[in-house]
C-alpha cells in the first residue's frame, strides 16, 4: 500500500489472469529479480518484463573491422608473412565465419544468398516430378507414389519459413563446396564446405565459438596454403577467426571456448550490445586497435 490507495500494477493484465499468484512467467518473459508488494500479490512475485533478447551480439560491421585490422597486423608480427590485400580480405572473411550459426549474421545472409529461391525450387521440383509422372509413368502404384511425392515437396516448399530456407541454402552451398573439393582433390575445400553446411544447424555461440572450431579453421587454411602455394593463409585465416572470439569475449554472454568439455564462459563484459553506448564503445575499440596496429607497423619500419 502507498498512502491510502493501492499502488497500480503495470502488469495488471497478467495479474488478472493469474489470481492465484502463479509465479511462472509467460513464454518469452524474463524474471530478473524480486520486488516487494507492488500490486497486492505476494511479496515473492517476480518483477516481469517482456524482453525477448537473444544472446548479445557484437555488430557484424565491428567484427569485420576488427578482422581487417587483424589482417593488416599479421604481416607486422608474423615472420615471413608478407603484407597482402587478399590476406587482409581473408582475415575479414574469417572474422565473420563464427557467426554462420546465427540467422541474422552478415556472412550467414551473404552465403545463404539463395534462401529466397529455395521455397520456389521445392515447388518447381514438385511440378516437374508431377509432369514427369503424368507423361512417363503408366497409371498405377508408381504414378500414385510419384504424385504423392510431388504434392509433399510442394507443401514443404510453401510451408518453409525463412530460417529453414536459409539453412537449406547454406547446406546446399556447403555440399557443393564439398563435392568440388572431392572432385579437384582439395581437402581444404571439402572441409570448408562441411563447416559451412553444418554451422547453421548448431545453436549460437556453441561449436563455432570454440578453440576447436578456430583450430579447424586454421587447419583448413594450412591445407589451402599447401595446395595453392600461398604462404600465410593459415595465419590470416586463424587470426581473423580468433579476433571474432576475442571480441565476443567482451560481451555479457562471453564465449565458452572449451565446449563440450566445459560450459564455463570466459567474459569481460565491457560492451553493452544493442545500445548507443555499446555501439560507441565498439567504434572506440576498433579505433584503438587500429592505432595499436599502426604503431606496430611504425616500429617495424623504424627497425628496418
Amino acid at each position: 500500500m502507498v498512502g491510502a490507495g493501492k499502488r497500480s500494477c503495470c502488469y495488471s493484465s497478467f495479474c488478472a489472469k493469474n489470481p492465484l499468484g502463479d509465479l511462472s512467467a509467460p513464454s518469452g518473459w524474463k524474471t530478473p529479480g524480486l520486488v516487494g508488494n507492488t500490486c497486492g500479490h505476494s511479496p515473492a512475485r517476480p518483477y516481469l518484463r517482456p524482453i525477448l533478447h537473444p544472446a548479445p551480439l557484437v555488430r557484424g560491421s565491428s567484427h569485420l573491422a576488427i578482422g581487417l585490422i587483424t589482417g593488416v597486423g599479421i604481416a607486422a608480427v608474423v615472420p615471413d608473412v608478407r603484407f597482402s590485400l587478399p590476406g587482409i580480405a581473408l582475415a575479414g572473411f574469417s572474422s565473420l565465419a563464427p557467426d554462420l550459426d546465427h540467422p541474422n549474421s552478415r556472412l550467414s545472409k551473404r552465403m545463404g544468398f539463395m534462401q529466397n529461391y529455395v521455397r520456389w525450387a521445392f515447388a518447381a521440383a514438385a511440378v516437374l516430378l508431377a509432369v514427369y509422372a503424368y507423361l512417363n509413368l503408366p497409371p498405377g502404384p508408381n504414378q500414385r507414389v510419384a504424385f504423392t511425392g510431388a504434392l509433399s515437396m510442394f507443401l514443404i516448399g510453401m510451408a518453409m519459413q525463412n530460417q529453414s530456407a536459409r539453412k537449406l541454402a547454406l547446406l546446399f552451398t556447403g555440399v557443393v563446396a564439398v563435392g568440388a573439393g572431392l572432385y579437384w582433390q582439395f581437402l581444404w575445400l571439402s572441409l570448408l564446405g562441411a563447416f559451412v553446411a553444418a554451422a547453421p544447424f548448431t545453436s549460437h555461440r556453441s561449436f563455432t565459438h570454440t578453440i576447436w572450431a578456430a583450430a579447424l579453421w586454421t587447419y583448413i587454411g594450412h591445407l589451402a596454403n599447401k595446395d595453392l602455394g600461398w604462404h600465410g593463409v593459415a595465419a590470416y585465416a586463424g587470426a581473423g577467426y580468433l579476433s571474432h572470439l576475442l571480441a565476443d569475449t567482451l560481451t555479457k554472454s562471453g564465449v565458452r571456448y572449451l565446449l563440450p568439455l566445459s560450459d564455463y564462459a570466459v567474459k569481460l563484459p565491457l560492451i553493452s550490445t544493442g545500445s548507443a553506448a555499446g555501439n560507441l564503445l565498439e567504434i572506440g575499440i576498433c579505433a584503438g586497435y587500429g592505432l595499436l596496429i599502426a604503431l606496430l607497423w611504425w616500429q617495424r619500419y623504424q627497425l628496418g
